[in-house]
């Protein structure tokens, strides 16, 4: 991997640059951490049995596949929109790039409303037992509230809440380690995988499901605007909070298994929690609870921060309407977009379950990275005036190939409820189409009216 050299100059953006090189790495790590693992790894257990670690290093290896893609595009192209201004580039088609951009809009919301369902759920009634949907809707509002708040204000909350989660899994790690130090754990449980199917089925089958643990690193690109100096700073903050991530995402995954076996895992939506209880060893209930609440309320608020900067993308390259481009004279924040998409991710919490909608969202970014991974290819022959990072050929290569494997994974239910979701954007594009015609054609038929009364004037005269 290389960084092709030229003059280097900041590309001039609406939005404020405030994120530095250590907050984009927060940002990338507290995402990536906060998108599912306090979540999902009892979902992960029913496909893999005791073998937790093994998926997530898959998935880990995949994940950076796509990565060295991204860090090449976003380098080259500086522009808020991520995988949409990609795709226009790329393939010169409107319509592909709206629903490249639609199916990372519809991913990134549908993954804020299972985090709102997760952040809703058992940790949450270590403290109050409420109705699960009625506290998602609410959770949603304070995040919208804090997004439109400002970038530099919701990266400072980032910073924190990235902090608290991180100790989170290290002590899920502690605590397991001194419970095996005692004699307690079965450490063969890292090697079983469930009966009736083969390791490699079972392992890859699994790492369709731990994928969602390490999506999150594609929505920085779409704060790419934001960042200083983004050439530089924004591989060495992808790469490092990934391989960050994925190593503590391993050490979570042996010591889950090490402590529970899997039945146990299954049957708890706080199944980190169940671990340390497990243990046995002297910490409180509530305290690991408040950790994985601010872990989940992390990946929600920095999902909703991508996806509000993506439709403020789109909004600016015309495939959604103008008015979502709105941003606050104050502020910087497109107070529009933020105010759509919380609205929209409100209305998912009242659909399907956890495991569908991480599974959702996983189909979703799939079809984004195989067209990043595409892009990154077709865009060779782009040369640009700027110094960008590039990726060895074959990186981009296997990143479609994964997506191809990824995708012939997917159960029939989220094939169908992914392309519920597209069949939605693609009649949004529809409408959006008809929309700037008619305002064309009414822009014309004003400056034809003028021109007449003008000439008429004229003639008066």
């Amino acid at each position: 991997m290389t960084t092709e050299t030229a003059p280097r100059a900041e590309t001039p953006t609406r939005l404020r640059r405030a994120i530095t090189g250590p907050l984009l790495f927060a940002f990338i790590l507290g995402d990536v951490l906060g998108a599912g693992i306090y979540a999902l790894m009892g979902v992960l257990s029913e496909k893999v049995g005791g073998m937790l670690w093994a998926p997530l290093l898959l998935a880990l290896l995949l994940a950076l596949l796509t990565a060295g893609s991204y860090a090449e595009l976003v380098t080259k192209y500086p522009r808020a929109g991520g995988a949409a201004v990609f795709a226009e580039r790329a393939f010169h088609s409107p319509l592909v790039s709206f629903l490249v951009g639609f199916s990372m809009l519809a991913a990134g919301v549908t993954s804020a409303a299972g985090l709102a369902i997760a952040f809703s759920g058992d940790y949450l009634s270590t403290f109050f037992d409420l109705p699960t949907i009625p506290v998602a809707i609410v959770f949603l509002a304070v995040v919208g509230l804090l997004n439109a708040r400002g970038i530099r204000e919701s990266m400072g909350a980032n910073l924190v809440m990235t902090a608290i989660e991180l100790s989170g899994l290290v002590i899920v790690v502690a605590v397991v380690a001194v419970f095996v130090g005692g004699g307690g754990g079965d450490l063969s449980r890292v090697a079983e995988a469930p009966e009736g199917t083969s390791v490699a089925i079972a392992v890859l089958s699994g790492a369709v499901i731990a994928y969602y643990s390490f999506v999150g690193f594609e929505t920085s690109a779409n704060m790419i605007e934001e960042v200083k100096d983004p050439r530089r700073t924004y591989p060495r903050a992808l790469f490092g909070a990934l391989f960050t991530a994925g190593a503590v995402y391993v050490l979570v995954g042996l010591a889950s298994s090490i402590a529970l076996p899997s039945e146990e895992l299954q049957e708890s939506s706080g199944p980190l929690l169940a671990v340390v209880e497990a243990t046995g060893v002297d910490i409180p209930s509530w305290l690991f609870s408040l950790i994985a609440l601010i872990a989940v309320a992390n990946g929600a608020l920095l999902t909703m921060i991508m996806v509000s900067r993506l439709t403020y993308g789109m909004a600016e390259q015309g495939l959604l309407p103008a008015t979502l481009g709105r941003v606050l004279p104050k502020r910087k924040t497109p107070w529009v977009a933020i105010l759509t998409t919380t609205l929209v991710a409100m209305g998912l919490t009242l659909v399907g379950d956890l495991a569908t909608l991480a599974e959702t969202v996983v189909l979703l970014l799939l079809v984004v990275f195989l067209s990043v991974n595409i892009s990154v290819l077709v865009l060779r022959r782009d040369h640009v005036e700027h110094d960008h990072f590039r990726v060895w050929t074959f990186v981009p290569v296997l990143g479609v190939a994964s997506c191809i494997l990824l995708l012939t994974q997917q159960r029939p239910v989220v094939w169908l409820f992914g392309a519920i979701l597209l069949a939605v954007g693609g009649i949004l594009y529809v409408l959006a189409r008809w929309s700037r015609k008619r305002a064309t054609a009414k822009t014309t038929e004003t400056h034809t009216d003028t021109d007449t009364d003008t000439e008429e004037n004229h003639e008066h005269a």
